[in-house]
């Protein structure tokens, strides 16, 4: 139960606005100004308790407390290390980022990326911090997470070997922006290890909330040169690499002077006039610092001879800073991939930048509920959580000509690396993209069920199922209405997801699910129509009382269940039948009358036939997917949070449902529901409860 009420917590905080860049959330509840000022009154430099100078954060593998790397290491502050720090020496620039002996490339990349664009940097870097006004050695840094952006804090001890910064430093060695970035990254993430290796659209999105695209260079898109145009147009960030074939290969140089398994940053794309024809030139930048491509167009290419001296002024840079120029088709021969972070709109201000329209969704798989895997299991593919996508307008510049609705969709699990130090690894992921039928247009209170998907091929789907942090496609597709289903490969894999959908005009994004309500069939029953076979039976199960009791109950109910060989149950429990006596208690006396247990014994029958018909293998008990549709043949509709609270209380750990335990719950359902609506008088879908009130039903 304290973990729903988080949830709601945490939904309602969502809804004022906390999680936004603007209110970012506090991790670990460290307030920066609070703390600095604290430390500035006490004289103190501030020292991290959430994040130690030990080495329990550096790792928990190779660089663990035992491990042979982390000898000699010891933690300074930057004003041990140089004479006079900066914490940003003018502005941030991509040579402010050099890489160490963490293999963290793919995230320097992101960062060099980052610094192309002062106002997402902002959002990432606050500048109201220096090594001089109000110095308390105590320094913080903004990251998205999922959904919401996260205010972390740090003191500035930076891990040394032999006086030296051993991760990230600043080709300038007073300057420390970069560094400080990398250890609030490290927090977040739990050590300096879990940093190790990565892809640089993990950084990008943490950066700035945007959405991530990969890109495969040996079977690019036709359009791939003019989709990388406007998506820097659109002040997105850009990445790629080359793949490595064996571990020797990793960061081996090739003779043209790239590195492979290594993540560089693409950070222009223009065209000039070469030898009469039209060639189109990408921009890179190794964040090494050094090292640059010397192949054709690189900085004393012969090429720039034969271009015209305004061109060659503009885009030439003769200084060994890491960042070169060469052709796309080489590009395209040289590289294995590109990635492209597609920003929110939120996250560019004025008219120079195109922007993209954002919607989100946080959502979960559950074992039993909504894990029900990809398609090759019908039977629990449809109970995963679904989506619906309107796409009204199509774009302004269609790549191939024919008109179509461009948008990206992205799915991403949460919390997975922070839980590589546990063992935890990435479930394998993806989703699958269907025409809503015309008799669901604009509904959103209908979860489509299993004949749907059966007779019904998809429109589109993600590329592969893989086991990454996130899969992000690009599709175009004509005007209407979509179907989005993301899914675990494999059934029953818990996760918690967030899905996001970009699209080029504004389209109508919104998850849908059953209704909540009831309506179960009320059972009349008058005393006259009672049979004398009945009442006779009654009475002498009643006793003297001339009523039953939930202990009476339990006997009466095992007795018979005992005899049956067509279902499976360890019994009816005590607090089944005290929620069967509770349900149809008139009088509070705790006890049932001769028509109050007709009415149950009817409702008992009616719950074996269901029973049955659902236990489509005839196992004698159900599985959770076979009792979501016998609640709903009783009368419940229920939306998928409800149904994953069902399968936690009432499953086996082997997710099957004795009937024991079925009744208990359709019983427990209609008694919460008739008790609603006995409090909402006027019918507006709201109770209000005092403490004690709360408490009285809470305990029935």
């Amino acid at each position: 139960m304290s973990g729903i009420a988080a949830k709601l917590l945490h939904d309602r905080k969502r809804s004022q606005g906390i999680g936004s860049n603007s209110h970012a959330v506090k991790y670990l509840n460290q307030d920066f100004e609070a703390l600095r000022r604290s430390c500035l009154e006490r004289g103190q430099l501030f020292e991290d308790d959430c994040f130690e100078a030990l080495p329990s954060s550096l790792g928990f593998n190779e660089l663990g407390p035992n491990s042979s790397k982390v000898r000699g290491i010891s933690w300074k502050r930057p004003k041990e290390l140089c004479s006079d720090p900066k914490f940003i020496a003018e502005n941030a620039t991509r040579t402010d980022i050099c890489q160490g002996a963490l293999g963290d490339c793919w995230l320097l990349a992101a960062i060099a990326s980052l610094t192309l664009n002062k106002q997402v940097l902002s959002r990432v870097v606050p500048h109201d911090q220096s090594f001089e006004e109000n110095y308390a050695g105590i320094f913080h840094f903004e990251f998205w997470q999922f959904g919401e952006w996260v205010d972390v804090v740090v003191d500035d001890r930076l891990p040394t070997k032999d006086g030296e910064l051993l991760f990230v430093h600043s080709a300038e060695c007073s300057e420390f922006w970069s560094a400080l970035l990398e250890k609030a990254y490290a927090k977040l993430n739990g050590c300096y290890e879990a940093l190790s290796g990565g892809s640089t659209i993990e950084g990008f999105e943490d950066f700035t909330g945007g959405i991530a695209e990969m890109h495969d260079l040996s079977s690019p898109n036709p359009h791939l040169f003019k989709t990388i145009k406007k998506a820097l147009d659109r002040g997105s960030l850009l990445g790629c690499s080359i793949d490595i074939t064996s571990a020797a290969d990793s960061e081996a140089i090739t003779h043209r002077k790239l590195v492979k398994g290594h993540a560089y940053s693409v950070t222009a794309a223009d065209q000039v006039e070469y030898r009469g024809e039209m060639v189109q030139l990408i921009r890179i930048r190794n964040p090494w610092g050094q090292v640059e491509w010397n192949g054709a167009w690189s900085d004393k290419s012969s090429e720039w001879r034969y271009v015209n001296d305004d061109d060659r002024e503009r885009l030439t840079n003769r200084s060994e800073d890491g960042e070169f120029w060469m052709s796309f088709s080489d590009f395209l021969r040289e590289y294995s991939r590109l990635e492209i972070c597609n920003l929110t709109p939120d996250a560019l201000s004025g008219d120079e930048y195109k922007k993209w329209a954002e919607t989100e969704f946080e959502e979960t798989w559950r074992r039993g509920v909504s894990a029900g895997g990809c398609r090759n299991f019908p039977d629990t593919f449809w109970t995963n959580p679904q989506f619906v996508i309107k796409l009204n307008e199509v774009d302004d510049d269609p790549d191939d000509g024919e008109e179509g609705c461009t948008f990206i969709v992205g799915l991403m699990q949460k919390n997975k690396r922070h839980r590589r130090k546990m063992g935890e690894d990435m479930e394998t992921i993806g989703f699958a993209i269907y025409d809503l039928p015309e008799e669901f247009s604009g509904k959103t209170q209908v979860h489509l069920k299993k004949n749907f998907f059966l007779y019904n091929r998809s429109a589109a789907r993600s590329e592969t199922f893989i086991n990454l942090r996130e899969l992000c496609n690009r599709f175009s597709l004509p005007p209407g209405e979509y179907l989005i289903i993301p899914s675990t490969f494999e059934p029953n894999k818990n996760g918690d997801f967030y899905m996001r959908v970009f699209s080029e005009k504004q389209a109508d994004f919104q998850e849908i699910d059953d209704p909540v309500d009831c309506h179960v069939p009320q059972i009349d029953v008058d005393e006259d129509d009672i049979s004398e076979r009945f009442k006779s039976l009654f009475g002498q199960l009643a006793g003297h009382d001339v009523e039953i009791s939930a202990f009476e109950l339990q006997k009466i109910l095992n007795r018979v269940v005992a005899r049956r060989n067509d279902i499976k149950t360890s019994g009816f429990s005590l607090t089944t039948c005290h929620n069967m006596v509770n349900l149809l208690d008139k009088d509070g006396s705790g006890k049932l009358g001769l028509v109050e247990f007709k009415i149950l014994w009817t409702k008992i029958e009616k719950f074996l036939d269901l029973f049955k018909d659902r236990d489509a293998d005839q196992s004698g008990c159900m599985s959770s997917s076979e009792m979501r549709m016998a609640v709903e043949d009783a009368g419940f509709s229920l939306n998928n949070s409800l149904h994953q609270i069902i399968v936690a209380r009432y499953s086996e750990p082997s997710l099957s449902i004795d009937f024991d335990n079925f009744v208990c719950c359709l019983v427990r359902l209609e008694s919460l529901f008739n008790t609603f609506k006995t409090l909402d008088k006027d019918k507006t879908g709201e109770i209000e409860l005092g403490y004690m009130e709360w408490l009285n039903l809470a305990m029935l």
